[in-house]
């Protein structure tokens, strides 16, 4: 029997909130799926509650990698142990609207033009909902300079698309920029994406957190950048942008919260 939709949740650490992001799976108004979850090799007792809660549907895997790899590697395990049409990205602290996966299907099946699609979201922590984020409707290459345009909870890919460029990229440079270098890739490939302008993800981004990632991952972004904006013809033009995640390094967290807090729509 074949499988429409292939959910994949890769995971760690994250006992008191996955089974939020799955509840919020089993009730779409789309029940064509499984839900692929791989455990990273959670400290905390995550796997045991996982196991116990595959129990109560038989569409729900749980998988624990041999030893911690980090999530462009879980993420590509989940994709090879798929049987879907389509992979459904979930992260493990997100949840979603119950009507991303039949709104999602529906536009792959009418724009064939189009390898993925992803959506708004809105943006939550701890206190509740606070803002939003609007993506770019029809993103160019040009959308992609800055950052990632688009918000890799939200995204549904045609697996076939992520198969011809072998998924995610597993190296140091990407251990904390593995969507975005995707995005780039797919893009240099001749694939294209599009975001729903609806909020179809409720995405988690703590408002009072911003742990900025070493220089040495911030390094390896900017390798990518600069690999993949030649491949873009974005190059020499673009060039700021490729150094650009050095120089974020250099910005103090109150910063970094005061432009997200501007970004949404914050609470009073």
């Amino acid at each position: 029997m074949s499988i429409t939709v292939s959910v994949i949740i890769p995971t760690y650490n994250a006992k008191n909130s996955i089974k939020k992001a799955i509840d919020s799976v089993l009730q779409q108004t789309y029940q064509d799926f499984e839900i692929i979850i791989v455990d990273d090799c959670s400290k905390d007792n995550t796997y045991e509650l996982l196991k116990m809660i595959a129990k109560i549907d038989s569409r729900i895997s749980v998988y624990q990698n041999k030893h911690n790899s980090k999530s462009a590697f879980t993420r590509n395990r989940a994709i090879e142990l798929s049987q879907g049409q389509y992979i459904m990205q979930l992260d493990d602290d997100d949840y979603c609207d119950k009507n991303r996966m039949e709104k999602q299907v529906r536009f792959l099946e009418k724009n064939r033009s189009y390898d993925f699609v992803g959506s708004n979201a809105l943006l939550f922590d701890d206190k509740g909902v606070y803002g939003s984020m609007e993506m770019v409707e029809k993103p160019d290459k040009y959308d992609l300079k800055k950052t990632s345009a688009f918000i890799n909870p939200s995204v549904m890919f045609r697996k076939s698309s992520l198969e011809k460029i072998d998924g995610y990229r597993v190296s140091k440079e990407t251990v904390r920029a593995q969507d975005y270098d995707l995005y780039l890739r797919m893009y240099v490939a001749d694939m294209k994406g599009y975001n729903i302008q609806e909020n179809l993800v409720y995405y988690y981004k703590d408002m009072n957190s911003f742990n900025k990632s070493s220089i040495q991952y911030r390094y390896g972004e900017a390798k990518f950048r600069y690999r993949n904006f030649k491949k873009l013809g974005l190059l020499p033009q673009a060039l700021l942008y490729v150094v650009k995640p050095i120089l974020a390094s250099l910005i103090p967290n109150s910063i970094l919260a005061w432009k997200h807090k501007k970004r949404g729509i914050t609470r009073g």
